[in-house]
């Protein structure tokens, strides 16, 4: 992997990475662009103890340009875009219009391919692991910054996630706190090691799944399950058999293999519902352990905590979505209508 770093005319950072070890990255950006403003501020909930990001600069954001106007495809002739070169094999670049920003963290954009038509899926394996450096890369770098305790990779795509943008790309947030998400996990880390004398949850949990039912596949160093309480109808946590904190721990043995099991496991994401039907809609979410202190957490360690990715659909059935009404955005408890076991064998039915 090749990786350049440049500035794009507003002086946000645009890093490149590249297969070859021999492709140059001279090319400037030629738009006429001021310097951004953000107003993002991090609020803190004094009922729920969570934080909420207030970012009103993010209502004049891109929202569904034209595919010939797309700012995430390359630069060609006198048509601009956010990439400055007229091709690209995986590009990160700050985000122009940032949920966090300054000291409240940072927030970034990752294309996965110059290709404004293709997928995540549709990508090669060689492909795939270069994206997978970029994530390595971008949560080491990430997590050298002041301001930043966690990062977050991850990637929704389709409209019924909320995407505004067609061409294939992920984000990653780097968050100056522990996530209410991840401090959950956290917490309950602590009480199982407190409660059994020293085992580990994550482990405990991966031990009873590969026992179990719910696998959908696994391969020498990953192994891919529907948790036995999922809460989205299609729902898929991918594990390295081998615990590490984040994506910097992966050995290369995990690293290699990675993009076959991923690229596999998102292929049968686009068979569930069928032949005909349009692409799944999905969330991809790299859960890593905090960089930050963990005092917090009693008799906890980064070293305790298990990197994983959560893949899953808001799509419950052919046409049918999976909305979060008042039991989930009320009370935060999510009814199921497809029953983990059965979302597991559909998953393993679909196989290449």
């Amino acid at each position: 992997m090749k990786k350049t770093s440049t500035r794009l005319a507003d002086g946000r950072e645009l890093i490149y990475y590249d297969l070859r070890d021999d492709t140059v990255r001279d090319a400037v950006d030629r738009r006429p662009l001021e310097r951004t403003h953000t107003t993002s501020e991090i609020r803190r909930d004094p009922l729920l103890g969570d934080q909420v990001a207030i970012a009103s600069h993010r209502q004049g954001r891109t929202y569904h340009p034209p595919a010939d106007q797309c700012p995430l495809c390359p630069t060609k002739g006198d048509r601009l875009s956010e990439i400055p070169d007229s091709s690209y094999d995986v590009v990160v670049f700050e985000n122009r219009f940032p949920s966090l920003a300054g000291d409240s963290g940072r927030c970034e954009v990752v294309c996965f391919t110059s290709d404004h038509d293709a997928s995540f899926a549709s990508l090669t394996e060689e492909q795939a692991g270069l994206v997978l450096d970029a994530w390595t890369d971008r949560t080491s770098e990430l997590s050298h910054l002041p301001a930043v305790e966690q990062v977050f990779c991850f990637e929704n795509r389709g409209e019924e996630i909320g995407v505004t943008l067609g061409h294939p790309h992920g984000q990653i947030y780097a968050y100056p706190f522990t996530t209410p998400r991840t401090a959950l996990m956290l917490r309950s880390l602590a009480a199982h090691k407190e409660a059994t004398g020293g085992e580990n949850l994550f482990d405990a949990v991966l031990a009873r799944e590969l026992a179990d039912e719910r696998v959908v596949l696994e391969s020498e160093h990953w192994v891919a399950f529907v948790p036995y309480a999922a809460h989205w109808p299609y729902e898929v946590h991918l594990y390295p058999k081998h615990r590490v904190p984040d994506l910097l721990g992966l050995d290369e043995a995990a690293r290699s293999e990675f993009p076959q099991v991923y690229l596999e496991l998102l292929r049968r994401f686009d068979r569930i519902f069928g032949e005909g039907e349009p692409p799944t809609p999905y969330i991809a979410a790299w859960h890593q352990a905090p960089f930050g202190t963990l005092e917090e957490f009693d008799g906890v360690t980064r070293d305790d905590f298990a990197l994983h990715l959560e893949l899953f659909t808001i799509r419950r059935t052919s046409g049918k979505l999976k909305f979060l009404a008042g039991s989930e955005s009320g009370m935060s408890v999510f009814i199921n209508d497809v029953p983990p076991e059965r979302a597991a064998e559909r998953l393993r039915e679909v196989a290449s």
